[in-house]
């Protein structure tokens, strides 16, 4: 079981992710300070009962959502991420390709 202090660190951060957007499980999983546990976020989120949590903006870090595809879950996070207007094809996430700044290469903080 997890904690209700760990399980609402990762719900908060889940919350913040804005409409349109995607982000890793794992990448939340560092957000909310436990770096190296995307399957922790993975249990949050299976284990919620958050109707208004957007879980389906949540998905692996290669892009592709987690479900097995044609799954009820997986047409659910597909039919959500594209009523928000993201591009989704096979199951894969289509993020439209950002310009190269040097400057937030160089100077972001880790």
């Amino acid at each position: 079981m997890v904690s209700q202090s760990k399980q609402e660190l990762i719900r908060s951060v889940i919350r913040t992710l804005p409409t349109g957007t995607v982000c890793s499980y794992g990448a939340v999983a560092a957000k909310a300070g436990f770096p190296g546990c995307a399957r922790l976020v993975a249990r949050v989120l299976s284990e919620s009962e958050d109707a208004g949590l957007p879980w389906h903006r949540v998905l692996r870090a290669s892009g592709q959502i987690a479900f097995p595809v044609g799954s009820p879950m997986f047409l659910e996070q597909e039919r959500r991420l594209r009523a928000e207007g993201v591009q989704v094809e096979a199951g894969w996430v289509k993020m439209p390709k950002q310009g190269l700044d040097l400057d937030a290469l160089l100077w972001a903080p880790d």
